[in-house]
């Protein structure tokens, strides 16, 4: 028997839908009147298309405009679907990071929440992290989403949850202002508060950022302690190059598993580091496809560059408790094909682009 629309966008996730099925369930569920958030039901007539009935395969979902942008003014009630009722499981509104202007905000959704983290803790397992160990996460909390996702990771994969919190934006505003000698006070300050979580706690996995690994790989003793019971180092939240990737895995901790996720609020998850690569090869990443999907693309005319070509990371954003398609990210990388035919592409080599919509990218710590 066909499965309905809402049974499409309800399957486990580590049941694949077929991604076009999947779409037209994701255009009927978000621009029903009944079902679709006001923000969406809102833009609908100003589209010139009826995604319900022109969106039919990823390749259409070209004709939305990128309205990432419109997320900085949006109230965050009118991003909750009305499918889910008078009382909707919503886990919290979230804001990215400021890094380009002003903050965007996404609503978190309970059933994306536990489908993203479930989706990445199969990663972790396929890199051969072990489940029950105590995490650390120097991570930031707040109005980011990442911390939300870190404390369900840890529950779900791990046991425990510890944190120290990071601001990045006082970083960034630090930065802008050329005070580097106050980011770098405050980078101290944040591995001190690690160090003595590490000293004190059974901490099995490591969430950190990579300015903040390279500046805790500074300090011998706190290597060798990582070393000694840290199992697995997870990275994300800027850049780490080639280089320091390969000098981390071989020389500095070379009996931690070292993995890497990259995401974004506006991502509302991450996509995780393919499994199986060797030192040498560059870091793939894989996105939660059908939900989240990559297109590399050339920034001018949208149109995707060849597989090993670099271009701008075009994310589309479809599940059932959200919807952003067309968002064309600060990021670019190099197009990599997805594994197992799943739509979309991965992405190897991230970097941040100088300038994002008018405003210089400060990166900083995270």
């Amino acid at each position: 028997m066909p499965l309905s629309a809402e049974q499409i966008l309800d399957l486990p996730f580590d049941v694949q839908p077929d991604p076009d099925d999947y779409l037209r369930a994701a255009m009927e569920w978000h621009f029903n009147p009944e079902t679709g958030c006001a923000f969406w039901l809102d833009r609908a007539a100003t589209l010139g298309f009826d995604p319900r009935a022109d969106v039919k395969t990823y390749e259409d979902l070209r004709l939305f405009p990128n309205l990432a942008a419109e997320l900085r003014d949006v109230r965050g009630e009118d991003l909750v679907p009305r499918g889910y009722g008078t009382r909707p499981d919503v886990v919290g509104f979230f804001e990215s990071g400021g890094t380009t202007g002003a903050p965007k905000r996404v609503v978190l959704m309970r059933d994306w929440l536990d489908r993203m983290v479930s989706w990445s803790n199969a990663n972790l397992d396929r890199h051969g992290v072990p489940r029950g160990g105590n995490w650390l996460g120097i991570i930031p909390t707040g109005p980011h989403v990442v911390g939300t996702l870190f404390r369900q990771h840890a529950v779900t994969h791990g046991r425990h949850g510890f944190t120290i919190d990071l601001d990045p934006r006082w970083v960034k505003r630090l930065i802008a202002e050329g005070q580097f000698g106050q980011v770098d006070a405050y980078a101290q300050h944040l591995i001190d508060q690690a160090a003595d979580v590490l000293r004190t706690q059974d901490i099995g996995l490591l969430t950190i950022t990579p300015p903040l690994l390279e500046r805790l790989s500074r300090d011998e003793k706190l290597v060798s302690l990582v070393n000694e019971r840290v199992k697995c180092i997870r990275w994300g939240g800027t850049q780490m190059d080639a280089d320091s990737r390969h000098l981390f895995k071989t020389e500095v901790f070379p009996e931690v598993a070292l993995c890497g996720e990259y995401g974004s609020t506006m991502i509302i998850g991450v996509a995780g580091e393919r499994a199986g690569i060797s030192v040498d090869d560059p870091c793939v990443f894989d996105s939660f496809s059908p939900y989240v999907t990559f297109t590399v693309v050339d920034p001018k005319s949208l149109e995707p560059v060849a597989y090993g070509e670099r271009g701008r990371v075009l994310v589309n954003h479809v599940s059932k408790s959200f919807l952003l398609p067309s968002n064309l990210e600060r990021d670019l990388a190099t197009r990599i094909p997805q594994v197992n035919g799943l739509v979309g592409d991965s992405v190897a080599d991230i970097a941040t682009v100088a300038v994002f919509d008018d405003e210089a990218v400060i990166e900083g710590v995270y």
